[in-house]
């Protein structure tokens, strides 16, 4: 994959607090042992086309973490509890935050399984092409219990028609969706006031453009 398409990421949210443990939403459940987790699964596996994963949710610790947070919001959804700060260092993240996805997927297959996850990049003039993709992918990873993630920059709104804004670039876990894919749902570590919330394949795809995702 091209590092150009998959440039740098940094948070540019400044004063994001360090809040751990359950908060309340679609994807956002109360810590749980493993087996109680995938109890809770079946029962919200594809009713009317939709399954949501359970997420022991945490914000990240600083501006420049949302890598190894999103990365360990979605190991999560497996019942896995893996410190952010050796997520950081495996990922190689620094001030400058997370490189690329590129990063994030040898992480991920070290605590999942060889070659489990792998990255597709959305080029910037392909967004619309590979939307159909993002939607397949989304809804096989979350029906196989995991969580997708994604390196996303720019501004999208959400179905609720609240803006997310990361002109810097931002990572982001997808750990649901209805619709058969068309609507996700988006577990974010940058503000626990909007830890869960749900918006269109077609949004995200744009909002992924010039960088990937690991599913």
């Amino acid at each position: 994959m091209a590092t150009t398409l998959l440039r740098k990421t940094v948070l540019t949210v400044a004063g994001i607090a360090a809040t751990a443990g359950g908060i309340a939403g679609p994807a956002i459940a109360a810590q749980a042992t493993p087996a109680e987790r995938a109890a809770a699964q079946v029962t919200t596996d594809r009713k009317h086309g939709e399954r949501e994963l359970d997420v022991r949710y945490e914000a990240q610790p600083n501006f420049y973490f949302c890598g190894p947070a999103a990365a360990r919001n979605a190991l999560s959804v497996q019942g896995k509890n893996i410190d952010v700060h050796a997520m950081a260092e495996e990922m190689g993240t620094t001030e400058d935050g997370t490189n690329s996805i590129n990063d994030i997927t040898p992480v991920l297959n070290k605590e999942t399984g060889k070659d489990v996850y792998k990255s597709t990049e959305i080029p910037v003039d392909k967004a619309g092409d590979k939307v159909e993709k993002l939607r397949a992918d989304v809804v096989r990873t979350v029906d196989d219990g995991r969580a997708v993630v994604a390196n996303i920059a720019g501004t999208a709104t959400d179905t609720d028609g609240n803006a997310h804004s990361f002109e810097g670039g931002h990572y982001i876990s997808v750990v649901g969706y209805r619709d058969g894919g068309k609507v996700v749902t988006i577990a974010d570590s940058a503000n626990p006031n909007q830890a869960s919330y749900r918006m269109d394949v077609d949004a995200l795809a744009h909002w992924i453009a010039s960088r990937g995702y690991s599913s």
